[in-house]
């Protein structure tokens, strides 16, 4: 695995932990930051041995946001056509590389959670938070809209009147309001926090590699299909992981009692 200044990335067995690394700012997301974040998301992505993948922030924010203060690039962040620039071609493919990942993507948020940074997070499969933590849209106090896909994915998450409400009202979000309202998974204790989102993280790694890419596969195509169209999916996926080596081999595992080791093929 590539090293990385701005993004640290360490495996431990079948579990990935991605973390942003720039704890003086907040993981605030300069050019460095999000052009190591799609490099090291698509090692990761094709690293067959890993199954799920932690996304976190080092220090005390899980992230603040785009850093409006960089010119790393060479121009301002506020910039209009430097912006739009930025959003297209560095930062969406940091997004994508989450949500159309073959792997299993969990947020843990381990503290604030603002701007494009709350993207990202949301386009993680599941999310966990700290007690403590919360999620902030604050761009209608700058004069700004959400981006980075906010948009597309809190309509999906909480339906277009909660999702306009956060983002135009731009109150804090904490953990237990996110976790009644669907956006996150669990909310666990601060001192515990990392502990718990990695014995999160295994249970999901323990189980079927195939099941758990295709479900994601699925459900992903669901957002934009027909239940017809749905139905048929699954059904393409189905058969494909009925005819794979480790079904009949679990199925057995299953009726004997006894463990299995997953093959993911």
């Amino acid at each position: 695995m590539s090293k990385f200044e701005t993004v640290n990335v360490t495996c431990d067995g079948a579990v990935a932990r991605v973390a942003f690394n720039r704890p003086d700012s907040l993981n605030a997301m300069n050019g460095q930051m999000r052009r190591e974040f799609y490099a090291a998301a698509r090692e990761i992505n094709m690293d067959e041995a890993i199954r799920v993948v932690i996304l976190t922030g080092e220090g005390r924010a899980f992230g603040a946001g785009a850093d409006l203060a960089d010119d790393s690039a060479g121009a301002d962040l506020m910039v209009g056509a430097q912006t739009r620039d930025d959003l297209i071609h560095e930062f969406k493919p940091g997004v994508l590389a989450i949500a159309e990942a073959p792997k299993v993507w969990i947020a843990a948020i381990n503290g604030p959670c603002a701007g494009i940074s709350y993207s990202y997070a949301m386009a993680c499969d599941l999310v966990v938070m700290a007690e403590d933590a919360y999620l902030y849209q604050p761009f209608s106090a700058i004069g700004l809209i959400p981006d980075g896909g906010s948009t597309w994915l809190l309509q999906k998450l909480i339906g277009n009147k909660r999702a306009f409400e956060l983002m135009t009202l731009g109150e804090k979000l904490g953990a237990q309001k996110a976790l009644e309202w669907g956006m996150a998974n669990r909310v666990f204790e601060k001192a515990a926090f990392a502990d718990e989102a990695k014995e999160f993280a295994e249970n999901l790694a323990g189980r079927s590699p195939l099941a758990l890419r295709y479900t994601k596969e699925a459900l992903r195509f669901a957002t934009t299909a027909s239940l017809g169209d749905t139905i048929t999916k699954e059904a393409d996926l189905q058969e494909f992981c009925i005819s794979s080596e480790d079904c009949p081999n679990a199925v057995a595992a299953f009726f004997a009692k006894k463990p299995y080791t997953w093959k993911g093929r």
